[in-house]
């Protein structure tokens, strides 16, 4: 028999937190003057009510740690319960959001996929536009430390071979999450804080500042204002473009350089990999846009590096319509969303080491085929990589292109336009965040959506995030039986 108590007691925790944290957007309206703040003190009242009961109820849980099906459901139940309590504010007050819709935002922003239902942006209270950047950061603070704690231990679509960069997690989980998460959170911290001054330095106010550099670092996308990134075009595209990489690659190296080490950055394949494809995505479609349009080349240069990276990483800003490019163009960025940012970033979609595994794992039966006697050694980055970790990425490749395409007939039945539909599946899955179509908003927002379409895409948010094999596993009755 499974015990839950364990998983329980963290989510109590957790759920606790969040609630606290919900304090901090109610003194904003408050000091702004605006009655608004009365939402988020009810949210935050019910939240830690519901927290504090939870975790005191199973406060002696943890004496004998954390199990591998437990941390299967704690994974599959932290981007499930979290969501739901952090919508609480948009339903409590403004924007009075619907169920569906309040559910919708804030599992966007836990995902860090930044797909939006809210519109009028601009003429929200502050506190509510800085809990939507606050449950993007917390996410993608979150998605790391599952990338690097739990995933590799559950040996989930190839993060097997990340246990040793993820400081030695073999055995029972919880004795290393402190270690672990106290490193990253002082490179989350340390980046992001470097964000909003260099955000102010090139010309954004505090505020604008503050909740774009949560939802930078995250990878999130989330903004204040309806226009996006196109309030804010020219040199702080540059400098948006420059945290998003940073984003964009393993926060492990973070912690390994400011120890001191900078060999693993330099050397990490998968760092140079991910630079260079951005590179070649970049150029090519700058050539493209320079070949087929009349637009000065620098704002071309800029414009393209912008909203190509935010859309590579996962990002999901926008600051010019990019699926006015050309069909090549958008082609081009569709593709590299599938790809993603690196493992164990804040980064979206499948992933560069996944992709570099399963090319190592083509060449090796290319050679195969053609010696058929010889013995095929592959590696990557100097590692060997293990039969498993190859299997592993086999399937997740698979589950993860399947899922895409039943997400798509999905959303097609909802009675949304072939482009839309592909789109909003691929950006659910990826957690991308723009959907391309006449369906969408002026403003990027997914609002007019289907009900039905809404509910499918929140579940390719749930399933992408979580690397879609976390969650099936928990469909396998064995799973439950032990």
């Amino acid at each position: 028999m499974l015990n839950l108590r364990p998983v329980f007691h963290l989510i109590g925790l957790l759920s606790l937190t969040l609630g606290v944290l919900m304090l901090i957007p109610a003194a904003l309206d408050w000091r702004s003057g605006n009655d608004n703040w009365h939402a988020f003190a009810r949210a935050s009242f019910l939240v830690c009510l519901i927290g504090g009961v939870a975790a005191m109820a199973t406060r002696q849980a943890l004496a004998d740690g954390l199990g591998r099906r437990q941390s299967f459901l704690l994974t599959a139940s932290v981007w499930a319960v979290l969501p739901a309590l952090g919508a609480l504010p948009f339903i409590f007050g403004a924007p009075h959001a619907s169920p569906t819709h309040a559910l919708f935002e804030a599992l966007s922003g836990m995902t860090t996929t930044g797909t939006t239902v809210f519109t009028g942006l601009d003429d929200l209270p502050p506190g509510v536009l800085l809990w939507r950047s606050m449950l993007q950061w917390l996410g993608g603070l979150g998605i790391i430390i599952v990338a690097l704690v739990f995933l590799p231990v559950l040996r989930v679509g190839g993060m097997q071979h990340f246990q040793a960069e993820a400081f030695d997690t073999m055995g029972k989980v919880l004795p290393r999450v402190y270690d672990i998460s106290m490193g990253l959170l002082q490179v989350y911290i340390g980046l992001t804080l470097a964000a909003i001054m260099s955000y102010m330095a090139y010309g954004m106010n505090g505020f604008d500042a503050i909740n774009h550099a949560m939802t930078t670092i995250a990878t999130g996308g989330f903004s204040t204002s309806d226009q996006s990134f196109a309030k804010f075009t020219g040199p702080l595209e540059y400098v948006s473009a420059l945290y998003m990489i940073l984003a964009g690659l393993p926060f492990i190296r973070f912690v390994q350089l400011v120890g001191g080490s900078w060999t693993p950055l330099l050397r990490d394949v998968q760092v140079r990999a991910f630079l260079r494809w951005s590179a070649y995505a970049v150029l090519v479609i700058i050539v493209y846009r320079l070949m087929n349009s009349d637009d000065h080349p620098l704002d071309v240069l800029r414009g393209t590096l912008f909203n190509v990276v935010t859309l590579i990483t996962g990002t999901g800003y926008g600051s010019e319509a990019v699926d006015g490019w050309g069909d090549f163009p958008l082609l081009v960025i569709v593709l590299m969303g599938f790809i993603g940012a690196c493992t164990a970033s804040t980064g979206c979609s499948l992933k560069v080491f996944r992709y570099l595994v399963l090319f190592e794992a083509i060449r090796a039966q290319m050679q195969r085929l053609r010696r058929p006697h010889e013995v095929v050694s592959l590696k990557l980055g100097g590692k060997r990589l293990e039969e498993d970790v190859i299997s592993s990425v086999i399937v997740m490749f698979t589950v993860f292109i399947a899922s895409f395409m039943l997400l798509s007939v999905g959303l097609s039945l909802t009675g949304l336009g072939l482009r839309a539909s592909m789109t909003a599946a691929w950006t659910s899955i990826c957690n991308i965040g723009p959907v391309f179509g006449p369906e969408v908003g002026a403003t990027g927002a997914v609002d007019s959506f289907p009900e039905a379409a809404k509910w499918l895409m929140m579940l390719g948010m749930y399933l992408g995030r979580l690397e879609v094999l976390a969650v099936m596993v928990l469909l396998l009755p064995r799973f439950w039986r032990g």
